[in-house]
């Protein structure tokens, strides 16, 4: 049995926060012990009240003056799309076309995915990503590769085969046939093995047929606990192009729900551009909109209007995510940063609170998964990340006039990244730094 005793500052969410002065939303400890046996949280609060419990053999490490929290979790990136970050581009369909697909084609090649698997998990432990849920290629090999590397390093991983059977090259095409063998086999060799949840994946509606649409649907009911993920609502003229394909629906959105793809395991991707009938239809069925500000921005997408979207009559839940490649960086910081001056330009104000419970918290409840990952309860995985507010030169001399947390918390936000993640534990192991170690 392996003990360990954390020592640092604890913070972590109890409910969303309703204001930057809103302290009873969150537990925090000046000097917290976090006792962790065979990777779970097993006691948290005040350091002396845990070490005088604590067993003789446990190994204890000092994380002080740094923040403890549960581990970020990213709610929608690409697998496949690391070597198509910073790609020039003028929009979306562009994007995709000129970039994305042609690299996605790689993954057809065992060693390529595998490769790519071991720099993409490496990226997300340097960032304190501990879980995230990932869209892999069209290839069977894209996932094999995602879900291995996720079991070799006991992470908590989302992810899914891309169906995809038109408006993209040959090499990246299945069938509609094909989209559910292989997605059934993904299933029946990755899901529940390890810490492993299978999505079902069809990457968007431009780019599977009705029939595949209809595969997509016959997967939803034969495993309805599964997670569903695709993109919505992301740029004009994928708008325009959907429902060119699909005349007899309403609108996007109404294309999923005609399949059964709306329900409260079902992420869509940016849905910035959402008509008040689509909120409403995703708020009846639970399903969950997932921001994706530096992608939003690089692309030049669009606002995502987060705050309208949760204040509204009929809320539309939230999640918040990197979208790698169309994203612009792995870290969670920088994306919530983003999130942040998004609203600021919609005349809304997103306090640092808020940006912590979606990216800790707020994504676990997104994922249905807070009982187990999002917070530093006992009894939930101790997937954790080590903030250190004082990283660079620049924030260590912001660090000399901060007085409270969230002054803290939003200078991590805004000038943090990759240095400030001082450590990243998984399952109670520390992963950054012996990744550091491997690469001297």
């Amino acid at each position: 049995m392996t003990i360990t005793l954390l020592r640092g500052r604890l913070l972590s969410f109890k409910r969303a926060p309703q204001s930057a002065a809103d302290e009873d939303s969150y537990f925090y400890e000046s000097d917290g012990g976090l006792l962790i046996e065979d990777g779970r949280i097993v006691a948290r609060g005040s350091y002396w009240q845990i070490k005088a419990a604590t067993p003789a053999q446990a190994v204890e490490i000092d994380h002080r003056p740094h923040l403890i929290m549960p581990g970020f979790i990213d709610t929608h990136l690409h697998f496949p799309q690391m070597q198509v970050i910073a790609s020039y581009a003028a929009n979306l369909l562009e994007w995709l076309n000129t970039y994305t697909f042609p690299e996605e084609c790689r993954f057809v090649e065992t060693a390529h995915a595998e490769r790519i698997a071991v720099h993409f998990y490496d990226e997300l432990i340097r960032h304190g990503t501990t879980t995230a849920v990932a869209y892999c290629s069209v290839h069977k090999t894209s996932a094999d590769a995602f879900f291995a590397e996720a079991m070799r390093r006991h992470m908590c991983m989302v992810g899914g085969k891309v169906m995809m059977d038109r408006h993209a090259p040959q090499g990246l095409l299945d069938t509609p046939q094909m989209g559910y063998d292989e997605t059934r086999q993904v299933i029946a060799d990755w899901h529940g093995k390890g810490r492993n949840h299978v999505a079902i994946t069809p990457r968007f509606a431009i780019t599977s047929t009705p029939e595949q649409m209809e595969a997509t649907a016959a997967l939803v009911r034969e495993f309805p606990d599964l997670h569903i993920q695709t993109h919505l609502s992301e740029n004009h003229d994928e708008i325009k192009f959907t429902s060119e394909l699909y005349p007899g629906a309403i609108d996007y959105t109404d294309i999923y729900a005609h399949y059964g793809l709306l329900g409260k395991k079902s992420l869509f991707g940016h849905c910035i551009h959402l008509s008040g009938r689509e909120a409403d239809a995703m708020s009846d069925a639970g399903a969950v909109a997932v921001h994706c500000p530096t992608s939003n921005l690089f692309l030049g997408s669009g606002l995502f209007p987060l705050k309208a979207l949760s204040r509204r009559d009929k809320p539309v839940r939230i999640g918040v995510a990197t979208d790698i490649g169309g994203g612009s960086s792995y870290s969670m910081l920088r994306t919530m940063d983003e999130a942040y001056k998004i609203q600021q330009l919609l005349g809304e104000r997103l306090n640092p609170l808020e940006s912590y419970y979606l990216m800790t918290l707020g994504n676990a409840e997104a994922l249905l998964l807070s009982d187990r990952i999002g917070t530093l309860e006992p009894g939930t995985d101790a997937d954790l990340v080590v903030l250190h507010a004082g990283a660079t030169p620049a924030m260590a001399l912001k660090m000399e006039v901060v007085k409270t947390l969230s002054e803290e918390l939003f200078l991590l936000q805004t000038m943090g990244d990759d240095r400030a993640i001082s450590e990243t534990y998984v399952a109670g192991v520390a992963l950054k730094s012996a990744l550091s170690h491997a690469l001297k």
